[in-house]
């Protein structure tokens, strides 16, 4: 065992057990350190920042923040098939790039020797990020070799490495990281953080009870406030348990920056008469402040500006009023103006919606999207965004739709088209945002704009095919089983490239290998009792229901033996 690794273990506080869960967050050089616990209950932890934790998978974020602020090539990594690691990373033959490793925690790809990483710039690089030498409590970045899972660190030391990270490098990883709540090692967790949560997961053994397992995450808040949490199970597991009393917890972040640029052509289908500003006619040119704007049909309204519109006249003469906005602004207002916000998870879902149509439609000249304000598109309040439509344009930051050319409409549902009423309805009943796309949206993935790194749903049409003749037999069993419910649909079977078979309750979809086997077949049935059983405590019990799926499975096979 290595000099280090016992020196911490004499500092290790107690890791948090199953029923609670250790959270901390780095904000003008203090660390605040609370603990959850399943009860409900949040109090001050008893650890700070001299607390040693494992470092577990967080050394790939480091990696790669330093590949990019020192431009280190980072080729893909090609799997070969012969290395149990690559379950993490792709198939045989496949290869994997450098932002979808991160959130897929492929070590393989960012291997400090695959890099070729030298100690001399790494130590250079890190000592001046934190303004100090990397030594005594900050030794584990000074050289690449130090970074091993097993490796105990203090919270105190990880926390401040991450906010000693450049703001660009940083964007980076956040922009990979998001797709960690999106994918496989966050399922079910987009519902309560929406965008919130930019963090690498990690999982490792108790150094001092070798059959247990530890895991959490570090990274950011959306407004670049690190962060960590852990506790005595798999990362994922415990993002799924922890996600509602986490997302309650963590603290106010302030707004993220309002990347990207549109152009709005405001009344599009209206001819603009004036406009004025009090009593006199507004000078065209950059506005601020309040006018009134009069149609060719007689009607006028009202609008604020904020050094954000232009009024200008065509070569024709005409009247022509422009915005240009954050993507985000632009997100709000449409928000306010196609649905509102007393129906706050319907927000959500609109806001997705309304982000993705933009990128779908919009055209692009000088470096901006634009798009009409118009019935036609999807319409634009020509006043600042309500302060709570912009905060769930933010809570919602990045977050697109793939697969579908998205629509919606006022109260007409239909394919690929959300009704807002329904969508209003659905919140009332409790769904949050994910479900309610996914019920407008069916063949939709959720993800975000920087592509589809998250986990896509490929059909498994046989595996689909099996499900649909087994169930009727299945549900027969399983009337007498505590709890079992019959989804409202036959869940979606996707294919699974890597990681651990699982189940999405959200977007009511199983990811699994294929059914090649009886033992694929048990999974099969696994993750669909994990769907069946969601809404009753006996869905989290994996003895129990590894039990049932294997009745299920093998009643079939006793009845052709």
């Amino acid at each position: 065992m290595s000099p280090w690794l016992l020196a911490g273990l004499a500092l290790c506080a107690p890791l948090a057990q199953a029923a609670t869960l250790d959270v901390a967050w780095w904000r003008d050089g203090r660390l605040t350190a609370l603990q959850l616990d399943d009860k409900g209950a949040t109090r001050r932890a008893a650890f700070d920042g001299n607390r040693q934790v494992p470092l577990g998978s967080l050394w790939k974020l480091f990696v790669y923040v330093y590949a990019i602020d020192n431009k280190v090539p980072t080729p893909d990594y090609t799997c070969g098939g012969q290395k149990d690691e690559e379950v993490y990373c792709c198939t045989a033959g496949k290869r994997i790039a450098r932002d979808l490793a991160l959130a897929q925690s492929c070590g393989l790809f960012f291997s400090p020797a695959r890099l070729m990483l030298a100690r001399a710039p790494w130590r250079q690089y890190w000592s001046g990020r934190l303004g100090r030498g990397a030594s005594g409590e900050y030794d584990w970045l000074a050289d690449p070799s130090h970074l091993a899972p097993e490796r105990l660190v203090s919270l105190r030391s990880l926390l401040a490495a991450l906010a000693s990270i450049p703001a660009g490098s940083r964007k980076d990883a956040e922009s990979a990281l998001l797709h960690v709540v999106l994918g496989a090692r966050g399922v079910n967790t987009a519902s309560w953080f929406g965008s919130r949560l930019r963090v690498k997961t990690y999982s490792w053994h108790h150094p001092q009870r070798p059959g247990e397992r530890l895991g959490g995450a570090a990274g950011w808040l959306a407004d670049g406030t690190p962060l960590w949490f852990g506790g005595a199970d798999t990362s994922s597991r415990i993002l799924e348990k922890w996600a509602p009393r986490l997302a309650s917890t963590l603290p106010a972040a302030a707004p993220p920056g309002d990347a990207g640029c549109v152009v709005v052509d405001y009344f599009a289908r209206y001819p603009i008469r004036s406009v004025a500003a009090g009593r006199a006619a507004a000078v065209p040119g950059l506005l601020n402040g309040p006018y009134q704007v009069r149609f060719e049909n007689g009607r006028s309204l009202a609008f604020f500006s904020q050094n954000d519109m232009v009024l200008a006249r065509d070569a024709q003469g005409r009247l022509r009023l422009t915005g240009r906005f954050g993507v985000n602004d632009y997100v709000a207002r449409v928000i306010d103006r196609e649905g509102g916000t007393a129906a706050p998870e319907a927000a959500k879902a609109l806001a997705v919606a309304a982000r993705t149509y933009l990128q779908q439609n919009a055209q692009w000249a000088e470096g901006c999207q634009r798009i009409a304000d118009s019935s036609a598109t999807q319409r634009v309040g020509p006043q600042p965004a309500s302060v709570a439509a912009r905060a769930i344009a933010d809570w919602t930051d990045q977050l697109v739709l793939s697969g579908v050319n998205v629509r919606y409409h006022t109260d007409t549902a239909s394919k690929d088209t959300m009704a807002w009423s329904e969508a209003v309805a659905q919140a009332g009943q409790g769904m949050r945002f994910d479900a309610i796309l996914t019920s407008a949206y069916p063949g939709a993935d959720l993800t975000t704009l920087s592509g589809g790194d998250s986990q896509q749903c490929v059909r498994l049409p046989g595996a689909q095919a099996w499900l649909a003749r087994e169930l009727p037999r299945w549900e027969r069993a399983l009337r007498r089983q505590a709890g079992y419910e019959t989804p409202a649909e036959l869940p979606a079977v996707c294919h699974l490239a890597r990681g651990t078979p699982y189940s999405e309750q959200s977007r009511n979809r199983i990811y699994v290998r294929g059914l090649a086997s009886r033992e694929d077949r048990i999974t099969l049935a696994h993750e669909f009792l994990h769907l069946g059983l969601r809404n009753h405590p006996s869905g989290q019990d994996e003895v129990l229901v590894e039990q049932v799926a294997r009745r299920l499975v093998d009643a079939r096979l006793e009845a052709h033996q």
